[in-house]
């Protein structure tokens, strides 16, 4: 590993300082090297140590909207870029999937901003989750260095929605990196057992870093075409150090077990851009003074409907940011200034975290959560000064009242 390390950088010294970074990290050392491209890579990542054995860093995405505040008109010019980078005879259907936890609001974003070209295009979308949702059929893979491997991804269970899964054509993989492929070429074995028309897939990511040879190997793995398609590329290699950052926090698996989530807003797949109650983003503007600052929360897995209301915001003249809770264990360091800490609000008994988000930070805090309002939502709404939005549907948002 030190040896590759030290190729990388020899490989990029003296061609493009600003895409080539030697980071030392608590847990060891990073080497990540970058093509020049349109995106610099300080532009679209920082960097982060994690709690977990299998893998102690984190490339921190500053566009995902996940553990960095990015300003929706940012991660929209993204998802535009990434579908225009698409194969354009892609056959259809076309099946987009987009990869839990991280990448969910990605995906769909990506998904609809395809859509925008052309509205009617055969399409679907569903994204991967670790919770149950009904007692349909699904399929179970692994993501092997997540702290929280264990992932399903549901068969739709509208009859004309699982035939146009059935009669797939095409897959559109969306996750925000690659650094080994291998969940990629899980997940479409898998799908194509389930849909065995699929003759191409193309693999979407914010950043590749498996670099050239490790590319070319992968796209060989899969038994039909590939292509894919990435803001930025490049490689990277890690050499562990001594820090004992502890385990990670116990992951609970029950199969059988309903934690509250959602079938609206992608799990059971949607051919459709979401779209929110025309009233809710003007009802909030008119509580926003000129000069105050506006943080959109979105809760785990439920992304997309925050990052769609923190665009509303804006584009009515807010200044406004958007991320996301996590149940990924950071160290506080690097590009992760700060974490706040609270239950599980889909019930699995882990922490899950807020990072770079103070107390007192922003002027409104505005929490998008799909399960029911649990004491874990109140105890984040308290410690944030948050309010809580339960979306119940694409055209039924409540406002909790925080006590």
């Amino acid at each position: 590993m030190k040896r590759l390390a030290e190729n990388l950088a020899m490989a990029f010294a003296g061609q493009d300082g600003d895409n080539l970074r030697v980071v030392d990290l608590p847990t060891g050392k990073l080497t990540v090297s970058a093509r020049a491209g349109a995106y610099p890579l300080d532009a679209l990542v920082g960097f982060a140590a994690r709690a977990n054995a299998k893998r102690g860093f984190l490339f921190v995405s500053k566009v995902l909207g996940k553990h960095w505040p990015v300003r929706p008109s940012a991660m929209r010019g993204l998802h535009q870029s990434l579908a225009r980078d698409l194969p354009l005879d892609l056959p259809g259907p076309v099946l987009f999937i987009a990869m839990a936890e991280t990448a969910v609001g990605l995906g769909q974003g990506v998904f609809e901003a395809w859509l925008d070209e052309d509205a009617d295009r055969e399409a679907l979308f569903l994204h991967t989750t670790r919770y149950r949702v009904g007692g349909g059929p699904l399929i179970e893979f692994e993501e092997a260095h997540s702290h929280a491997p264990r992932q399903f991804l549901h068969m739709p269970d509208d009859p004309a929605l699982a035939a146009k899964f059935a009669q797939a054509r095409s897959i559109v993989l969306v996750d925000d990196e690659a650094s080994t492929g291998n969940t990629f070429v899980n997940l479409a074995a898998a799908c194509r057992a389930v849909a065995p028309a699929i003759e191409h897939v193309h693999l979407v990511t914010i950043t590749n870093f498996m670099g050239e040879q490790g590319t070319s190997q992968l796209l060989g793995r899969f038994g039909v075409p590939v292509t894919h398609s990435a803001a930025l590329e490049g490689a990277f290699a890690f050499e562990a150090g001594q820090l004992d950052t502890g385990a990670a926090p116990a992951q609970r698996y029950d199969a059988s077990a309903d934690r509250g989530a959602s079938a609206a807003f992608g799990r059971l797949a949607v051919d459709h851009a979401l779209a929110l109650p025309p009233a809710l983003a003007a009802g909030l503007l008119d509580q926003v003074q000129l000069g105050q600052r506006v943080l959109v929360l979105g809760t785990g897995e439920f992304m997309h409907p925050a990052y769609l209301l923190g665009r509303a915001l804006e584009e009515m003249g807010a200044d406004v940011v958007v991320q996301s809770t996590t149940r990924s264990p950071i160290l506080v360091w690097g590009a992760v200034a700060s974490a706040v800490t609270f239950p599980d609000n889909y019930g699995e008994g882990v922490a899950n975290f807020i990072y770079n988000v103070a107390p007192g930070q922003y002027d409104h805090v505005l929490v998008c959560h799909e399960t029911p309002p649990t004491a874990a939502l109140h105890e984040l709404a308290g410690k944030l000064g948050a309010r809580l939005f339960h979306f119940k549907s694409e055209k039924l948002v409540e406002e909790i009242p925080v006590r």
